[in-house]
């Protein structure tokens, strides 16, 4: 019986078959929900290989792209990217550069 490691240290990320982190529960998660899919497509009537096919290739292009993501983003890149959108691009100050001067004279003048 094959044996898989999944954790390989205290205070590393989990990692299976190389997907590490947030992508492992993005796959699990897919999976689980193109099993749900398949499940109700088949209870509603739809053709038998109808339904494995859309399964088999659903989740064909799931495990793909998870795979692909991890290779491009690792580990912390999803998190990454998401902070990256809501950073601002530059920031606006509305103050006028004369309301700071006035500050700076009124101290000297006291």
């Amino acid at each position: 019986m094959n044996t898989y490691h999944i954790n390989k240290g205290i205070g590393r990320t989990v990692e299976f078959k190389g997907l590490k982190a947030q992508y492992l529960f993005i796959f699990a998660g897919g999976l689980l929900g193109l099993l749900v899919l398949v499940m109700i497509l088949y209870m509603a009537g739809v053709n038998t290989y109808m339904c494995l096919a859309i399964g088999g290739l659903t989740s064909s292009t799931l495990i793909w792209q998870t795979f692909s993501l991890n290779r491009k983003y690792g580990e912390h890149g999803l998190m990454k990217l998401g902070a990256k959108k809501k950073h601002p691009q530059y920031i606006i100050s509305r103050k006028s550069i004369f309301r700071y001067i006035d500050i700076n004279s009124k101290k000297a003048t006291a």
